[in-house]
């Protein structure tokens, strides 16, 4: 059962200020506290219902678990219904930039949804990392988890100053434009940058003053543009093509 302290934690766990004091954020839902436990995350503790945790015995025997009903989750859930488990989970200490391969970088992406949706393409096409600059959405956001269906647990999100990065790095800088070279005819480098901006306002000026490499995605239709989630989509599959 869920203590009056545990739903206060769990409620304020869903504000970004609330995270950063206590140092904790949410996973919820059966899929993404299962991914959580795969991956071997630290987790503090998690609060679950009598069949999850009948169904994931073995999963679940190092875990602190308590248990809750169904209406007890759901009431303090960011998700519209939850009927399987939360989990609170310490924040890691972040890690370097892996410059050794390809590096997926975001500009100003303020969208939750977009941003769990390129971690998870990113997860799809086997990228470790993706680096986000100072003013992403906060990448520990519920809605950012829930949006990576799972992939949270396997890609590291690195928050850094984009341009001091891109001024130190030493390679070709990709950056999606709404003009630039063809991703279909792009010969992409194993080891690059790639920049993408954000929903409204693209690459800003003080990341774009370094890329060398400015790319396109071809359109063969009317839409006047597309979404930075679905651009960062295309652009990871013509780059695992042409490798």
């Amino acid at each position: 059962m869920l203590s009056k302290n545990q739903q206060k934690l769990i409620r304020a766990l869903a504000q970004k200020k609330y995270r950063k004091q206590h140092g904790l954020y949410l996973v919820q839902g059966e899929k993404n506290v299962l991914e959580l436990l795969q991956a071997k995350v630290e987790v503090q503790q998690i609060f679950a219902t009598p069949q999850f945790i009948l169904s994931h015995e073995n999963t679940l025997r190092h875990c602190q678990v308590t248990e809750c009903d169904e209406q007890s989750l759901s009431k303090v859930s960011t998700l519209v219904s939850n009927n399987a488990a939360i989990a609170i989970v310490p924040i890691a200490d972040q890690k370097e930039i892996d410059k050794s391969g390809f590096v997926l970088a975001l500009d100003g992406v303020s969208d939750p949804g977009n941003l769990g949706t390129i971690i998870r393409l990113a997860d799809w096409y086997g990228l470790k990392q993706v680096v986000v600059s100072e003013d992403c959405a906060d990448h520990l956001n519920p809605k950012v988890i829930s949006a990576t269906m799972g992939s949270f647990a396997r890609v590291d999100v690195i928050r850094a100053d984009l341009e001091q990065l891109l001024s130190h790095y030493n390679g070709p800088i990709y950056g999606a434009y709404l003009e630039g070279q063809s991703v279909h005819q792009t010969p992409f480098a194993e080891r690059g940058l790639l920049v993408m901006g954000s929903e409204s306002h693209g690459i800003r000026e003080k990341a774009g003053q370094y890329i060398n490499q400015p790319i396109t995605i071809p359109a063969y239709g009317q839409a006047e543009s597309l979404n930075v989630a679905m651009a960062t989509g295309i652009i990871l599959d013509n780059f695992r093509r042409s490798i």
